[in-house]
């Protein structure tokens, strides 16, 4: 298998922009990737041959077919694209862990290892810093390393139920953050239905894709992965077809090789890693109307707060709903308490905003907003809104693209609750959750989602709230992959809630004092 990779343009794919003037731009390449099946037969490969001369590019692969492997004949094949100047990418291969992957390596990663969330992301981790110690004893730095999805006979991914699915795609995720958290830049090579299999049709928008043909049906097959939809819903930029000989690859858009930049974030169900690290953060409004980001650190604690806006005060309504317009980066959405219209206010992954957009007018007849992240089942972003007059809860669910579905009534009374919060999933079900206060009692409600825009019963998890001011949830904070929640005291203290994977709560954490001086915190 193989990808490749390159230019100004595909810079633009990889942060969901375009650059305005590409410094150059090149016909359609046509390349070939390679591994350990190009590898001598005495050193465990097949023998197959090198790509022919007239290759325009190469992508080698840095394993022999199963993580924790090496390519045998790796620093030969970078040696032969270098001494053909031949442009060079590398990919590696993703697989669930046995039993001993599992022992060795899940407590190797930034992740807690409290959780088999956070285990098998470690392992995934531990998988990219293996491929990323090849690439370094070579050396050998390519811009981009493609991360290779597929079955695996030899180590199988289980895939018969949406749990087993959500497990793989912790797996693939800690190998993806792996690569961005040494600066490498990566997309995901696969097919719909192995896709499917593995991860259940995981969307990602902002993360570019290598579509395999497999062996061509007919001569165009290959052109066409570059115009159908992709399998996680990426942009197309290589596609690849093969036979018993070589893979062959083509580029999909004229471009040239480049550095290319590190995508966004793919971390599951978050609506609230605005930077891009794999972290969540807190997002709060000072009463000078500046917005500060304070991006959660390692373990259980806050970065100093950075502002990242000014003239926030018109809005009203902040809320941290995910990524909303499909480009990777999470999003802000915010209504303007003048006009009753509703911004999306779009990150660009590091802190930063690109042009906002308006998403909707008179939204002034509601009073709460929550994210709660993909609420459908169908992994676009929705948004719960409460109408004041009535109490009634809507659901607006997302398409994907930065705009709404015809809103549907979800709920009733809850005018009951001054606290609404999305957390993401809280009980571990696989579907986004609402946390909501009462304000009678100062109880503190599990609306656990159905993951098809409804409720499963509700259930009480605690109790004496009402002596917090507010109260919102950063999603994972302290790195077990359970979403945490936040909550500000009458004296400006604001603490950490950890859950547990088994849906108790751990012993709160303080995570710092002052908070009065922020009038919202989302």
């Amino acid at each position: 298998m193989g990808w490749l990779a390159t230019v100004a343009a595909v810079a633009a794919l990889l942060t969901g922009s375009l650059l305005t003037a590409p410094a150059a731009r090149a016909a359609t390449l046509l390349g070939n990737d390679v591994s350990w099946p190009q590898c001598d037969k005495a050193v465990g490969g097949l023998g197959l041959p090198m790509p022919p001369d007239t290759a325009a590019f190469a992508v080698i692969g840095l394993t022999k077919g199963l993580p924790f492997t090496e390519n045998p004949c790796l620093a030969d094949q970078v040696a032969w694209a270098t001494q053909h100047g031949t442009p060079t990418h590398a990919y590696t291969i993703a697989a669930f862990p046995t039993t001993a992957q599992l022992g060795t390596y899940g407590t190797q990663g930034p992740w807690r290892a409290t959780t088999r969330a956070g285990q098998l992301s470690n392992v995934g981790y531990a998988e990219a810093r293996f491929a990323l110690q090849s690439l370094q004893a070579v050396p050998f730095t390519p811009p981009v390393v493609w991360v290779d999805v597929e079955p695996r006979p030899a180590q199988p991914w289980p895939s018969d139920t949406t749990a087993q699915r959500r497990e793989n795609r912790y797996v693939v995720e800690g190998l993806m953050r792996g690569l961005r958290d040494a600066g490498v830049a990566y997309g995901l090579y696969s097919y719909a239905a192995g896709w499917q299999a593995i991860t259940g049709s995981w969307w990602l928008p902002g993360v570019p894709v290598w579509a395999t043909a497999g062996r061509l049906d007919y001569p165009d097959e290959a052109l066409d992965r570059c115009t159908q939809a992709s399998f996680s819903g990426g942009r197309v930029v290589l596609s690849q077809w093969y036979d018993d000989v070589a893979d062959y690859d083509r580029t999909c858009e004229p471009y040239a090789f480049t550095p290319l930049p590190v995508p966004a974030s793919t971390l599951s169900m978050s609506t609230a890693d605005f930077n891009g690290d794999w972290v969540g953060d807190v997002l709060a409004r000072t009463a000078t109307g500046d917005l500060r980001l304070y991006a959660g650190a390692a373990g259980t604690r806050l970065a100093a707060g950075l502002r990242i806006g000014s003239g926030w005060n018109g809005l009203s309504l902040l809320e941290t709903p995910g990524d909303v317009d499909g480009d990777g980066p999470l999003d802000v959405l915010a209504r303007e308490a003048s006009t009753g219209y509703l911004w999306l206010y779009r990150g660009d992954s590091h802190g930063a905003w690109l042009p906002r957009v308006r998403v909707g007018t008179g939204w002034n007849v509601f009073n709460a907003l929550v994210g709660p992240g993909d609420f459908t089942g169908d992994q676009r972003v929705d948004l719960l809104a409460r109408r004041a007059s009535t109490g009634e809860l809507w659901l607006y669910a997302g398409n994907g693209k930065g705009g709404w579905k015809p809103a549907v009534r979800v709920g009733t009374g809850w005018n009951a609750f001054n606290a609404l919060v999305g957390p993401g999933d809280v009980n571990g079900d696989g579907a986004a959750d609402v946390l909501a206060r009462r304000a009678s009692t100062g109880d503190l409600w599990l609306y656990p989602g159905n993951g098809k825009g409804g409720w499963k019963p509700a259930v009480r998890i605690g109790t004496g709230w009402n002596g917090m001011t507010a109260i919102m949830s950063p999603g994972d904070l302290d790195g077990d992959r359970v979403p945490d929640v936040v909550a500000r005291d009458r004296s400006g203290v604001l603490w950490l809630y950890p859950r547990t994977a088994s849906g108790t709560w751990r012993p709160r954490v303080r995570l710092g004092a002052g908070w009065n001086s922020l009038n919202a915190l989302f």
